[in-house]
């Protein structure tokens, strides 16, 4: 029986290893394409490359989150995805304001940047989608991460075709309208991660009361003292 439980545990330990890993290089690579994509988005002035730029940024710093709440106790890490979901969501919302506002004020971007740097960050976002795919039905602090990765690869792709329609069209609406499909992306799996922090959160037993703090609160004991 102790041989099993030592291959159990060090089963565990090597699972735990492998997803450091694997979120390191997804940290890494994010903040890496945060930079590209800012760079890209002052350069080309493209709202959805912003967006997009500001969502790989925003993964970056759940990605390092995640590693920090890794191995701790399911209540910390369902908190931590907690506070991941909420920052997604206020991204959304910024994202969609700045949508509106350059409706007003703003110029058409460039396409051929647009679409150069949104197929590098399509095949760095597929590549760390891929190696999170095992992980896609864990906790809620996992399947953050998860749904991160999976939003980006798809607003890659829709950055693409909005660099084709303000190519085709000569007009700035498929750049702010991708914006805002990136940031209902981000609304939309917030909302999901906050559904199954609520389910997390009421699976974890309450900590047990302490026999004196019992015994003081029974009814008897309470009628016994008052009489």
């Amino acid at each position: 029986m102790a041989d099993c439980d030592s291959c159990a545990s060090d089963a565990l330990d090597a699972g735990e290893t492998s997803l450091r890993r694997v979120l390191w290089i997804a940290l890494i690579a994010n903040f890496g394409m945060f930079a590209v994509e800012l760079v890209g988005s002052w350069w080309g002035d493209s709202m959805a490359l912003q967006a997009d730029a500001l969502d790989f940024f925003g993964d970056g710093a759940n990605y390092a989150i995640s590693l920090f709440v890794l191995g701790m106790a399911l209540r910390m890490r369902s908190y931590a995805a907690l506070f991941k979901s909420l920052s997604m969501a206020l991204f959304g919302l910024w994202v969609i304001a700045s949508a509106v506002h350059r409706a007003i004020t703003g110029s058409a971007p460039d396409p051929y940047t647009m679409g150069s740097i949104a197929i590098l960050a399509l095949a760095v976002n597929l590549g760390v989608a891929g190696l999170l795919y095992r992980y896609r039905s864990g906790d809620a602090n996992l399947r953050s991460i998860w749904l991160c990765s999976r939003n980006d690869a798809i607003g890659n792709i829709a950055v693409m075709v909005a660099a084709t329609g303000v190519l085709t069209l000569g007009t700035r609406w498929p750049d702010l309208l991708v914006a805002t499909l990136i940031a209902s992306l981000n609304l939309w799996a917030a909302a999901q991660v906050v559904r199954q922090v609520g389910q997390e959160l009421r699976s974890v037993p309450v900590r047990a009361i302490s026999p004196d703090i019992a015994k003081s609160t029974h009814p008897e004991h309470l009628r016994l003292n008052q009489g």
